[in-house]
C-alpha cells in the first residue's frame, strides 16, 4: 500500500472522528483535548528534530482534529471559524502530499452532506462547493513545493559535483605546475607546465558542456 493512501485514511478516520466528536459527552471538554492536541503538536516540533515522514503525519492528523473539531463544534456549514478548512487544505497539500488535498475534500464534503439536514437551500450549501474550487489551488501549492525542493536537491548535487571535481582533477595538474616552477631547470618543466594548463582548459571545458 502506497504512503498517499495510507495517509489519506489516516486522515479520513481523523475527519469521521471530528463529527462523532461532536455527539458525544466528550464534547463538553473540547477545550481541554484541544489543548492536550497542542501539546502534543509541540512535543513533536520540540522533540523530534527530524523532518522525517511520521512527524510531518502528526503534525497533519493534529491540524486536522484541532480545525475540524473547532468548525464541528460551533456550528459546522455555519460556523464562523468554516474558513479554517480552506487553510487546513492548504497545509496538508503543504506538508504531505499534494493528492491529499482532494482525498480530504472529498471526506468532507460527504460528512457534510450526511451530516445536513434535510430541506436546505442552495446558500446553506455554498461553503460546501466553495471546498471543491479551493482543491486545485492547494494541489498547485503542493506541486510547486515538490518542485521546489527537486530543485534544490538538483543545486546542491550540482555543487556536490563542482566540488569534486575541482578537488580530484584540477589539484592534480596544480600539483604538477608547483612541482615543476619548484625544480625548474629548462624547457621541460615549461612543457610539463604548459600541458597541464592545457588539460585543465579542457577538463574545465569539458565540465562546462556537461552542466
Amino acid at each position: 500500500m502506497s504512503k498517499e493512501i495510507v495517509h489519506a485514511l489516516i486522515l479520513v478516520f481523523a475527519i469521521v472522528l471530528t463529527f462523532i466528536f461532536p455527539k458525544t459527552n466528550l464534547a463538553n471538554y473540547d477545550l481541554q483535548i484541544s489543548a492536550g492536541l497542542f501539546i502534543i503538536l509541540y512535543s513533536v516540533k520540540r522533540f523530534i528534530v527530524t523532518k522525517d515522514i511520521y512527524s510531518r503525519l502528526i503534525e497533519s492528523v493534529v491540524f486536522t482534529l484541532i480545525i475540524m473539531g473547532i468548525v464541528n463544534s460551533t456550528g459546522g456549514l455555519t460556523s464562523p471559524f468554516f474558513f479554517l478548512i480552506y487553510f487546513l487544505l492548504f497545509s496538508l497539500s503543504l506538508i504531505l502530499e499534494p493528492i491529499i488535498s482532494i482525498t480530504t475534500t472529498v471526506a468532507l464534503i460527504i460528512f457534510f452532506l450526511l451530516n445536513l439536514p434535510a430541506n436546505q437551500d442552495f446558500r446553506t450549501l455554498l461553503p460546501i462547493i466553495s471546498l471543491s474550487f479551493i482543491t486545485p489551488f492547494a494541489m498547485f501549492m503542493g506541486s510547486e513545493k515538490i518542485k521546489n525542493e527537486k530543485l534544490k536537491v538538483k543545486s546542491e548535487k550540482t555543487k556536490e559535483d563542482t566540488f569534486l571535481f575541482l578537488s580530484l582533477l584540477l589539484k592534480n595538474h596544480l600539483r604538477n605546475i608547483k612541482e615543476a616552477l619548484e625544480n625548474f631547470i629548462g624547457d621541460h618543466q615549461l612543457e610539463i607546465i604548459k600541458k597541464s594548463t592545457q588539460r585543465m582548459e579542457k577538463l574545465i571545458e569539458k565540465f562546462e558542456k556537461d552542466k
